[in-house]
């Protein structure tokens, strides 16, 4: 039953990829990022979300490239040991799995905040890890069928929230460079590094490079993809949101989307946005799920975990005890803490991760460099500049973590040696 050295089946096509990355994208983003964006910038977090988009594309092409020439689970915790050596790798790996797994009981309370009855949050929470737990279990084509199902719900409910919101009262307008930059280019870069919380979904497809059929080909095309279709909605969203409710009354909402209708005089149009938003935090969770799984996956196949999540199912082909951890220790989370505003922690995480995948890019000889070094230069300095203008206490959380995993590597690895 174990299937310790068993290895992942490759199922999925381009498009199943493509809606994975999109799927963990918009989820994240649209419900989630804009509010505490314009808290710190105003209407800069347009100019916020365009260096947003600039960092992630230089990560994206950094993680095409190596998912290309390292076709397996694990993303940059497999690119950084491959490229720069063990413990870049592991500190990749170790961000990834402590802040992704934060932002999954994030998203799960997200979905429940959104549909669960007055009382019962965070039972309902638990309940849907359980469920989407159940559903990467049996499988990673169910997962990429029920992503598919979910987007495309998410994304007619967008339709309909931004159509809505423009055929409806206007707000206050949003002016000219001088509005933009009022709140000042330190309160942009920190809104930059918030947006990018909702860019990281592409990961998710280079961590499922084990289950890509044609990877060379086909890792590359969907995350670029991915990050392109993510930016459009978000663009029309953001300029929408801005153009209706204004910065301040975007950065004290709890949930723009369903302010949008209202304040546009379309309050019938409520429940949909409230209904769109959970399920757009299921698909995110979905990914979460699946990503996470992988990388622990591959951290165990080092022994940078304990070995016991090496287990592959013989017959579904998932990682099905690194995934069942993963379910249990987010269910504890979501019944204990309130995590709904772990954005900055899981972006320090994130901007860690990304630059050890710009630092390893950068090592890649000719045959394998499908895009030019100056990307992956622009990428490390863009990771390093929105790191160190996160909110302080989550520069803080994601240091002492950082820290946390690295004792406990050094204590692993003198007990593997010993």
């Amino acid at each position: 039953m174990s299937g310790v050295t068993h290895p992942l089946a490759r199922r999925l096509g381009l498009v199943d990829a493509v809606v994975i990355g999109v799927g963990s994208m918009v989820g994240a983003g649209v419900f989630a990022s804009f509010a505490p964006a314009s808290a710190v910038a105003g209407a800069g977090l347009l100019i916020g979300l365009a260096i947003a988009a600039l960092v992630a594309f230089c990560n994206a092409t950094s993680s095409a490239q190596l998912a290309a020439q390292y076709p397996t689970s694990g993303g940059t915790y497999v690119y950084g040991r491959e490229r720069l050596g063990e413990w870049p790798g592991f500190v990749a790996g170790w961000s990834f799995v402590i802040g992704k797994t934060a932002s999954s009981a994030a998203m799960a309370l997200v979905f429940a905040a959104y549909v669960a009855p007055a009382g019962y949050t965070k039972v309902v929470a638990a309940l849907a890890v359980v469920a989407l737990t159940a559903v990467n279990y049996f499988g990673i084509t169910r997962t990429a069928l029920l992503t598919k199902i979910l987007v495309a719900a998410v994304l007619t409910v967008l339709v309909v929230g931004v159509v809505v919101g423009l055929t409806g009262s206007s707000g206050p307008p949003v002016g000219g460079l001088a509005e933009f930059t009022e709140k000042g280019w330190y309160g942009i870069l920190q809104s930059a590094g918030l947006l990018f919380f909702a860019f990281a979904g592409y990961a998710r497809i280079a961590t499922l490079g084990e289950e890509v059929t044609r990877p060379e080909r086909t890792i590359p095309r969907a995350i670029v993809s991915a990050l392109g279709i993510a930016l459009v909605v978000y663009t029309v969203v953001a300029l929408t949101l801005l153009s209706v409710l204004g910065p301040d009354l975007l950065a004290s909402s709890t949930a723009p989307l369903v302010d949008l209708v209202v304040a546009s005089g379309h309050s019938w149009a409520s429940p949909v946005m409230r209904v769109g938003a959970g399920l757009a935090a299921l698909g995110a969770l979905l990914a979460l799920i699946a990503g996470i799984g992988r990388t622990s996956l591959a951290m165990a196949r080092h022994d940078d975990l304990p070995s016991y999540l090496t287990a592959v199912h013989p017959r579904y082909s998932v990682p099905h005890r690194a995934e069942i951890t993963l379910a249990a220790i987010v269910c504890i989370l979501v019944l204990l803490v309130d995590l709904r505003n772990a954005i900055g922690f899981s972006s320090f995480g994130v901007l860690l991760y990304y630059l050890v995948a710009n630092l390893s890019a950068r090592t890649q000889g000719p045959e394998n460099r499908r895009y030019p070094k100056v990307l992956q230069i622009i990428g490390s300095i863009g990771c390093v500049v929105l790191i160190a203008t996160l909110p302080a206490s989550s520069i803080v959380v994601g240091t002492v973590v950082v820290v946390l995993g690295v004792l406990y590597r050094l204590v692993r690895v003198r007990q593997l040696f010993t």
